[in-house]
């Protein structure tokens, strides 16, 4: 099989990789992921500006592209800068959206931000057991409920809220300014929200949501598969570049050999989680996406923890610091596999996907 990118898919990552070399360099990243808006309007609009919303919505919506490639390169290359602009919620609105047959005409430009609430506190990851409901109110609906860790709702104008309506899940578009939301700052850098809904006027975007829902959690999740790609490349370079330059006993520390094999047990950890976020990729939209997809963020979770945790070990002291990229590029692969179903929920669903 052919896995290079085709031109457009090669231009937009030169064009993406470019942008976030020369405008989000590390000290300028930490400096707007860590403060409230928790991300850089100012960059978020130059990126849309680039067309980076647009590549995650398919033409005949909109957009210029919107396939698991197209996800994996806008993400892979967020991934490599650390970028906290909240592009995950973007690409799952777009989803429902799309499944709801919507304008994005606002989404691809960037003139709307968009987030997406589904998990709450009792049901993170069980989005069949969520407690939020809809009612009917007028001409439109009320919701009243609590979304936990809404990613990108510190700084939304729209949220797409999951709610039983009348014991069906279904989606529903409620306006920011119409709900208590409660921003904060993660661990990592960048934002999230906790979404508060009393008697909050919402409009209904989709009845029977959930083959709709589960397919926004598959795209999101195969981007969080190629952010954790990027992240563990750009880790392993510095990791590769600090044994070379390193010295111990008048020599580079890279040239122990035992140093050495544990570098290489990590360039092949990289391999694998690119390799099963391309069979991942290849598979979104299809029948059997959910299983790969979970297949892939149980592995990529694995991977990331393992690779976060070597580099800061043969790095010692230095990648603890601030100061030191790897000590976020560490946090930030830890905490992805948090987001949107860690290693054990992963493989859980894999594990009743075969028994089934």
């Amino acid at each position: 099989m052919n896995f290079d990118l085709t031109e457009d898919r090669q231009m937009l990552a030169d064009t993406l990789n470019r942008y976030l070399a020369d405008q989000y360099g590390m000290e300028t990243r930490n400096a707007v992921a860590y403060e409230a808006p928790f991300h850089d309007p100012a960059k978020w609009s130059a990126m849309t500006d680039l067309g980076i919303a647009g590549a995650l919505v398919p033409e005949e919506q909109g957009g210029f592209g919107g396939a698991g490639f197209d996800i994996t390169v806008v993400f892979e290359a967020l991934g490599k800068a650390l970028c906290p602009e909240p592009f995950l919620g973007t690409l799952m609105a777009a989803r429902l959206l799309g499944a709801a047959g919507a304008d994005m005409e606002t989404l691809v430009s960037g003139e709307t931000r968009y987030a997406v609430g589904l998990g709450e506190i009792d049901a993170a990851y069980d989005l069949d057991n969520i407690a939020t409901t809809a009612a009917a109110s007028g001409d439109g609906y009320v919701l009243n409920g609590r979304k936990s860790a809404v990613y990108g709702g510190q700084d939304a104008d729209l949220i797409l809220v999951l709610a039983n309506l009348d014991g069906v899940p279904a989606i529903f578009s409620v306006a920011a300014k119409e709900a208590n939301v409660v921003d904060y700052g993660m661990i990592d850098g960048g934002g999230a929200a906790e979404v508060l809904l009393e008697d909050a006027p919402a409009t209904l975007l989709l009845a029977d949501a959930s083959t709709a829902v589960q397919d926004a959690v598959n795209a999101g999740r195969l981007a969080l598969c190629a952010e954790a790609v990027g992240a563990m490349e750009t880790t392993y370079e510095v990791l590769v570049d600090y044994l070379k330059t390193r010295k111990q006993f008048g020599r580079p520390i890279g040239t122990f050999q035992v140093l050495q094999h544990r570098t290489v047990d990590l360039l092949t950890e990289i391999e694998q989680a690119r390799s099963i976020t391309i069979n991942a990729a290849a598979s979104l939209g299809e029948d059997d996406a959910t299983l790969k997809i979970a297949m892939a963020k149980n592995l990529i979770g694995r991977a990331a923890r393992l690779v976060a945790e070597e580099a800061i070990q043969m790095h010692g002291g230095i990648a603890m610091t601030w100061e030191y990229s790897v000590s976020h590029y560490g946090k930030r692969l830890i905490m992805l596999d948090a987001q949107l179903g860690d290693t054990d929920q992963c493989l859980s669903e894999v594990m009743q996907s075969y028994a089934a």
